[in-house]
């Protein structure tokens, strides 16, 4: 093949490519989409959800006067201590309960299905179809001096029934009621996962049905264990209705406290720096979940 002579006085060809062409303006505008999208999600929540923080956070240092006063006097008075332990001890009791009467609830679910599965399932599910107002209204009918365990008290001969209503009983036994739902789901998701097969290479291996279930079932179903704890316990922080309707007035937990000091001593600073208090053992708790487990794997 002849060589290619250059003409006189011609540029060289380069090796840089060419002029990059200007994006066509459909694309610029498909790319934007997105963004645009989430801006009235991202509006609301902004509105709705981070200005009212931010003015919390504000007030709990400004009112009545610049400072951290308020947030001092709850860890130093033993009153607002006493409430801070009490709700978070209540709380791990719950937490607690739930898990001792979700567990095996959850286990008959994911193991036996058919349809003792399917019924177990179905009452679960239907407790989210009465408010939990309703259902804390129903304990105090229940637990009250002419209510059915009263009646049944005096039937078996036994004198005067005890006082049930408006004790720590009475308030634990409502918040196990209404939580407990949400563990049982909590489980239910792990356990159905768990494929059977390994119960049963488990048994061909010799181990007996105790042992399979502590040493095979019982570890792979411990994320569940963890989630719906996660669930019920951040949830009983923030009770209110049920403490105040079931409880006592020396039960009193954090939400209680921020309705009082806002309706009878209309003191909002007080009750905005106890509120961030609040949020805050509830992030504490959250990112611990988050560093050992993952917010990821909360459902499933």
């Amino acid at each position: 093949m002849a060589p290619v002579v250059q003409a006189k006085g011609a540029t060289p060809p380069s090796d840089s490519p060419g002029p990059t062409l200007a994006a066509p303006r459909g694309t610029r505008v498909a790319s934007q989409i997105p963004w645009l999208l989430l801006g009235p999600s991202t509006t609301v929540l902004v509105l709705l959800f981070v200005v009212p923080i931010a003015y919390v956070l504000v007030l709990s240092v400004t009112d009545p006067r610049l400072g951290f006063a308020h947030y001092q006097r709850i860890f130093t008075v033993p009153l607002y201590t006493h409430v801070l332990v009490n709700t978070f001890f209540t709380s791990l009791v719950v937490t607690a309960a739930c898990l001792v009467l979700g567990y095996p609830v959850a286990y008959v679910m994911a193991r036996r299905g058919g349809w003792v599965g399917t019924v177990l399932l179905t009452i679960v599910a239907m407790s989210f179809w009465t408010g939990f107002l309703v259902r804390t209204y129903a304990w105090l009918v229940i637990l009250g001096s002419k209510g059915p365990v009263a009646s049944a008290y005096q039937g078996l001969g036994l004198g005067k029934a005890p006082q049930l209503l408006f004790t720590t009983f009475s308030s634990t036994l409502g918040m196990t009621h209404i939580l407990l739902p949400y563990m049982i789901l909590a489980l239910y998701a792990v356990m159905k996962k768990i494929d059977a097969n390994h119960l049963k290479a488990a048994a061909s291996l010799g181990a007996r049905p105790v042992a399979a279930f502590r040493e095979v079932f019982l570890p792979l179903s411990l994320p569940g264990v963890v989630n719906g704890s996660l669930l019920v316990f951040v949830s009983c922080l923030g009770f209110f209705v049920t403490p105040v309707l079931l409880g006592t007035p020396r039960d009193m937990m954090i939400s209680q406290l921020i309705n009082q000091q806002i309706e009878e001593l209309l003191a909002w600073g007080f009750a905005s720096a106890v509120a961030v208090v609040l949020l805050a053992a509830t992030g504490l708790v959250v990112a611990v979940y988050n560093r050992f487990a993952g917010l990821e794997r909360l459902w499933g």
